[in-house]
């Protein structure tokens, strides 16, 4: 793996670039791969002719029928499971569970089939499912509307666990994750659907390879998903204090790009590791021991966590308070022993 600021174009297809939303360039990904192969399918709770609940799959149905893009039951056990099948027999379903608490019905599908069969046949069967989960909070919903259950999925092995913080890897990665023989758990920001940015058609994503969001020399933010425009956010802040600050965008949680983060962390002295989700037993708390192991000899400073607080999702009027924010990212970049540097 390296550090690389842009991925590596291996497409020899003319790009097309163009300004899209999150959401946009989801639903082109989709789009792109039904139609360059005959054997991705489309389907979920309300993603036919409603497009999804945020209409993500919007204008799929219409455009390639309902044998590539359906309408499921309530069950989300049974469209996990009836993707098991169908990835066992060649195909390669891509499912989307409307939240990320409305996926734990379908979690012992996942946990026990979707993630050891290739296993537990030696390679014979392969998964190549993908499911799509919007996670996280930011659109003033309720508790289970909201939550962050990517700690379930990465400390599970077998799956691959990515999330895109921008359109482009929105676009690159779910084509990358489409493509894979393997399973994908595949967890959107909800809050930033309808951000926009530059989508470059060409650009091919490689899963497993953290990304350099922002350089800087003084101190590393570590960040995925929609705790990305945040560190920038308070990257911006921190420079005009006059702090060079390094962005991290981990992308794929599961497998985590060590080269990078290590790299980045040696080179600063400092991190801070930033996610939505509550802090005890996290994904945040793995990628803190990570730090520490590999790099313990290099540090300034201990490594801080911005996270969720440890209590179940709060309620829309005070969801402010509980979201990670820029005072809290700067109170722990103020806290790295600072009056010690030389």
């Amino acid at each position: 793996m390296t550090i690389a600021h842009d991925d590596v174009r291996v497409d020899m297809r003319v790009a097309a670039v163009s300004t899209m939303s999150m959401a946009a360039a989801l639903n082109l990904a989709l789009a792109d791969a039904i139609e360059s192969d005959p054997e991705v399918v489309v389907f979920g709770e309300d993603v036919g002719a409603l497009g999804g609940v945020f209409r993500i799959t919007d204008g799929l149905t219409a455009r390639f029928g309902e044998d590539r893009c359906f309408d499921t039951p309530l069950a989300e056990s049974g469209i996990v499971g009836t993707a098991v099948g169908m990835a066992m027999n060649g195909m390669r379903p891509v499912v989307e569970l409307q939240f990320d608490a409305f996926a734990l019905p379908a979690f012992e599908q996942i946990v026990s089939h979707v993630a050891k069969l290739g296993n537990r046949t030696r390679g014979a069967v392969r998964m190549p499912l993908v499911i799509r989960i919007p996670f996280g909070g930011g659109i003033g919903g309720v508790e289970h509307h909201c939550d962050s259950s990517e700690a379930y999925y990465a400390h599970t092995p077998g799956l691959t666990v990515v999330s895109p913080s921008t359109p482009q890897d929105a676009y690159s990665m779910l084509r990358a994750a489409i493509a894979s023989p393997d399973p994908v758990i595949f967890l959107e920001p909800k809050k930033l659907y309808w951000t926009k940015g530059e989508v470059d058609t060409s650009v091919v994503a490689e899963i497993g390879t953290a990304r350099v969001a922002r350089d800087g020399t003084d101190v590393t933010l570590i960040a995925y998903g929609a705790s990305v425009p945040l560190a920038l956010e308070a990257a911006d802040v921190a420079a005009s204090e006059g702090r060079s600050v390094q962005v991290i965008d981990i992308r794929s949680l599961s497998p985590f790009d060590d080269e990078t983060v290590t790299a980045a962390v040696r080179a600063t002295g400092r991190a801070v590791v930033i996610a939505e989700a509550p802090g005890f037993a996290s994904v945040a708390s793995e990628i803190q021991a990570r730090v520490f192991e590999r790099c313990f000899e290099y540090l300034e400073a201990p490594v801080r966590r911005v996270t969720g607080f440890d209590t179940p999702y709060a309620p829309p009027k005070l969801e402010h308070w509980y979201l990670p924010d820029v005072d809290r990212v700067l109170d722990a970049i103020d806290s790295l022993h600072w009056e010690d540097a030389s």
